[in-house]
């Protein structure tokens, strides 16, 4: 009796049944239900304190407090310094947030008598004072900040004082009015004053006819 000859395997059945199978199980496994997120998430809106203030400068820099009871500077916090000037009222104010916490770490005015002066020993750095805002009570503080360039911080520099200097103007200005407007009150003041001491000299007409009568009339 003849040998049976080997049947030869069609190349890629092995394949073709295994993808059969995993289609039949996905099928069964594809109900079609949809399944709800245990917790929804709604979006909230994030606000800063500077959604009313135009940007007027934005830098990276790195920020140092100068520590009176040590008797040295101190870091602060690396991040973002910004010039922010409101809308409305025209005040500009200096706030830096560290880049990772978003903490503040400077918040303050800049005013007047807003001084930026360079830091000993290095032209990327400069120093100023302030009545600092950043920890929730007014504090003077010392602040000394360093740039990555010499650009930037000279860019920085002649900014806040550049905005010191227009306050101070305005500043002069509002006192020279109002130093003209008390000029002004005070000559009208002097003006009426003597015009009702004027009409009190001069004599009445029911008192011109009262003399009259009385020099008519013969005394008993």
């Amino acid at each position: 009796m003849a040998d049976k000859e080997p049947v030869a395997e069609r190349p890629g059945a092995a394949e073709e049944e295994e993808d059969a199978s995993a289609a039949a199980v996905g099928e069964e496994e594809d109900t079609g239900a949809q399944v709800a997120p245990i917790v929804r998430l709604e979006e909230v809106a994030v606000t800063t304190g500077e959604e009313d203030e135009d940007v007027l400068l934005d830098m990276k820099a790195k920020l140092y407090r100068f520590d009176k009871d040590g008797n040295q500077w101190k870091e602060r916090g690396t991040g973002t310094v910004k010039l922010l000037k409101h809308k409305e009222t025209g005040k500009v104010r200096l706030v830096m947030r560290q880049a990772k916490t978003l903490k503040i770490c400077a918040n303050h005015l800049v005013v007047s008598t807003t001084k930026m002066q360079e830091h000993a020993g290095s032209d990327k750095s400069c120093v100023w004072h302030a009545a600092d805002f950043a920890d929730g009570e007014l504090k003077e503080e010392m602040f000394a900040i360093r740039f990555g360039s010499v650009e930037n911080c000279k860019k920085f520099k002649d900014l806040v004082e550049e905005i010191a200097e227009s306050l101070a103007k305005d500043e002069c200005k509002d006192n020279e009015d109002g130093s003209s407007t008390a000029g002004l009150l005070e000559k009208l003041t002097v003006s009426e004053s003597k015009s009702e001491q004027g009409v009190k000299a001069e004599p009445t007409e029911s008192g011109k006819d009262a003399e009259t009568k009385s020099e008519a009339t013969p005394s008993e």
